[in-house]
């Protein structure tokens, strides 16, 4: 997938033209799948690429920051580069992610739609929600982008709501089941089990200190860590998980995972407070045992599965007591994990999980 960022990555103004499609994206559920395969069908019968048009930051997010009000930015589902994985494995050809600034903010829906759909995209077809509005304050509608289109001489539809077993598929439904801790109907909503990737950083280098007396902790409770770039994730607490990207047939590893700002610890340490996700591989690979610091791991880049929540972030009174809570979640993953068929970590849990709604 070519991934445009702002206009001005475009090859030329209008270009050959595309079938778009607009919206945040965010978590890339089964009501956006959906959507997808009906651009991408709607593109080849007009032999244009299928483009995508998001917005980073989400343009609450902006809102909120503007107006000094945290609390009305919404919980995160998915980083930037997750939901870019996600939109080239749907098959979309391009995608524009576009910076949602003061500037953006105030273009009247009009000039979205002249210099932007149609100056610089070029669009041919133009696919929206049914609650989709646009321009400054909100004021552009779907009746207004079918009229343009009927004038300028671009087609315009709009898809309705998508439901399974009656209810509705949206990110807002992801982001209350993740709140929920609820990661079987996170599975279902998204067609597959809830995921964080990115490249292995440095940590405190603690976790492999921590617990190297303690009974099957073995050298301690080495971490891979990853950032969540966003200081607001939908999930957070303790987890069961699968690590995928460190073994070189394939296979995932399991694991118990943290994600969020571990209350236990200095908040002044070397990731300055962000959001990480920690991971504890409960069997560490050969390659990675031989490197106790877990050099061969910092920069690949993994993708985490988050299974099973076992409980929420706990603060720990001291290094003895956060080490005896480590273990304890590591006999409960490893409890989880002994309940699943050793098929279900992989392609069989992806397909069926979708349909538990």
């Amino acid at each position: 997938m070519n991934i445009i960022r702002g206009l001005r990555g475009l090859p030329s103004p209008g270009g050959a033209g595309c079938a778009l499609t607009i919206g945040n994206f965010d978590g890339v559920h089964r009501g956006h799948q959906a959507m997808l395969a009906l651009l991408n069908n709607e593109a080849r019968h007009r032999g244009v690429p299928s483009c995508v048009m998001t917005f980073e930051p989400h343009p609450r997010d902006h809102f909120a920051a503007l107006h000094q009000k945290p609390e009305l930015a919404p919980a995160r589902i998915a980083t930037l580069r997750d939901k870019l994985e996600e939109l080239a494995r749907c098959g979309v050809d391009q995608c524009v992610v576009m910076p949602f600034d003061s500037t953006l903010a105030a273009l009247s829906p009009q000039a979205f739609i002249e210099d932007i759909l149609v100056g610089q995209l070029g669009v041919r077809y133009v696919l929206v929600g049914d609650d989709f509005r646009f321009g400054a304050r909100r004021s552009g509608d779907y009746a207004m982008l079918d009229a343009a289109g009927q004038r300028l001489g671009f087609d315009v539809a709009r898809m309705q709501s998508y439901e399974v077993h009656g209810t509705r598929v949206s990110s807002s439904a992801v982001r209350e089941a993740l709140a929920r801790g609820d990661m079987e109907r996170v599975a279902a909503l998204l067609g597959r089990p809830y995921a964080i990737s990115g490249h292995v950083v440095h940590g405190r280098k603690l976790g492999r200190e921590l617990g190297a007396t303690v009974a099957g902790a073995g050298d301690g409770f080495r971490t891979l860590n990853l950032r969540f770039a966003h200081w607001k994730p939908a999930a957070s607490g303790i987890f069961a998980v699968l690590v995928h990207g460190l073994l070189p047939d394939g296979q995932a590893l399991t694991g118990v995972a943290n994600l969020g700002v571990r209350p236990s610890l200095d908040p002044q340490d070397v990731n300055g407070g962000r959001v990480l996700l920690e991971t504890h591989c409960l069997e560490w690979p050969a390659a990675l045992t031989q490197h106790p610091a877990g050099a061969e791991a910092y920069g690949k880049i993994i993708r985490v599965e988050l299974l099973h929540k076992l409980h929420d972030e706990l603060k720990y009174d001291s290094l003895d007591a956060l080490t005896r809570g480590i273990a304890q979640d590591c006999d409960a993953a490893r409890q989880f994990f002994a309940t699943l068929p050793e098929q279900a970590y992989g392609q069989t849990h992806r397909q069926t999980t979708r349909d538990r709604i």
